[in-house]
């Protein structure tokens, strides 16, 4: 189930040619596209392989896996990330829609399923903002929760910040995931959820409505 890349740019480059592959066929069969992106240290350089994707940006809608509330051009911002290393030459021309601070659950709900959903994953097996610790978790878990999105308070995360995220049951509506990691610890933690460990990720990896691709680098590569 883990693939493993020899280096981050490998890995990069895997990810970006299976997201252009999943937005390319919703281009095909609906007219549009959406991709889910997400924060973190893990994207950036698929953000850059995808600047040679080979779609018709126009088209396409991008959007969060999570945000933290703040303004957009802080340095915390995953919108100013994506803004920064996405949205720029031909991906610019997509249709971005933020998650903060105005809600975004209906115009989220018009993009359903999802093309491609980009996540990361913390050394405490959260993905998106649904992090251990959380009093509201086993909702934002919930497979069958009706809600797209849910606020989580301060004081988690780090930063430890109040955040907006996708819920479970968000992100299970996607056509394909990709699950971005790097180094040993977070691939033990992989192993762990796999072995059953009560970790949010192994909420997204014992589901079977949704192919998940875990891809996997060396940390300093």
């Amino acid at each position: 189930m883990l693939e493993t890349y020899p280096s981050a740019g490998a890995l990069a480059e895997a990810a970006a040619h299976g997201v252009e592959a999943a937005l390319a066929q919703g281009l095909r069969t609906r007219g549009r596209a959406s991709l889910v992106a997400t924060g973190g240290r893990s994207p950036g350089a698929v953000y850059d392989a995808l600047q040679g994707a080979k779609v018709d940006w126009a088209r396409i809608i991008v959007t969060l896996s999570d945000e933290r509330c703040v303004e957009p051009d802080a340095p915390e911002a995953n919108t100013r990330l994506v803004r920064e290393r996405l949205l720029r030459g031909e991906p610019a021309k997509a249709h971005f829609i933020p998650l903060w601070p105005e809600s975004a659950e209906a115009a989220l709900r018009a993009l359903l399923p999802f093309d491609a959903v980009l996540l990361g994953m913390g050394e405490d097996g959260h993905v998106a903002s649904l992090i251990p610790g959380d009093p509201g978790l086993a909702a934002g878990l919930d497979p069958a929760g009706q809600a797209l999105t849910r606020p989580v308070p301060a004081g988690l995360g780090s930063p430890p910040l109040p955040r907006i995220t996708l819920t479970l049951a968000a992100l299970l509506q996607a056509r394909a995931i990709f699950l971005l990691i790097a180094g040993d610890a977070k691939r033990e933690v992989v192993a762990r959820a796999q072995a059953g460990a009560d970790l949010p990720v192994r909420a997204l990896l014992a589901q079977d409505r949704v192919p998940v691709r875990v891809l996997w680098a060396p940390e300093h590569s």
